[in-house]
């Protein structure tokens, strides 16, 4: 199934956020054009954060958010082309799942273009019922301010 080089990590700090560029760059068309800030922000921000590597290349990568007992929702699953078919995938998204921070998740969400049938193997199922989706929150200025004033975390 896969190699004895291949290595699951699950540390934030061992993503090499320029080889994740360019492995979204060239296998993702839903991440092309990500910044190296922003990729750092992205990853700072989830747990867990599962990186694949073949020796020193990245290979794989997904990340998760979690309340940890709730929801959690699956992000950014990638495989980089010259190692699909092989189970790595799948291994990756259990990987995900089988971590601490999303085990006992009630309910765990994942949005996908066109590898519904991929995630229905591992158990996922179509939901219509539940999504919605606000785009550009930029362009939401006519909501009401906050009464409270927010901490900022990024950098601390």
């Amino acid at each position: 199934m896969t190699s004895p080089q291949i290595q699951f990590r699950d540390r934030q700090s061992e993503v090499d956020l320029y080889q994740l560029q360019e492995l979204f760059n060239m296998s993702a068309f839903w991440a092309k054009g990500r910044s190296i800030e922003d990729l750092r922000i992205a990853i700072a921000n989830s747990d867990p954060v599962i990186s694949v590597w073949d020796g020193e290349r990245l290979i794989g990568f997904a990340r998760a958010t979690s309340d940890g007992i709730y929801r959690a929702t699956i992000w950014d699953v990638v495989i980089h082309p010259d190692y699909r078919g092989n189970g790595i995938g799948s291994k990756l998204v259990e990987t995900v799942l089988a971590h601490p921070k999303m085990r006992w998740v009630e309910r765990v969400y994942l949005m996908t273009t066109h590898q519904q049938k991929f995630y229905e193997k591992i158990g996922f199922q179509a939901n219509n019922s539940t999504t919605m989706v606000l785009d550009n929150q930029s362009r939401m200025s006519y909501l009401a301010t906050p009464e409270i004033q927010f901490q900022e975390s990024l950098g601390e």
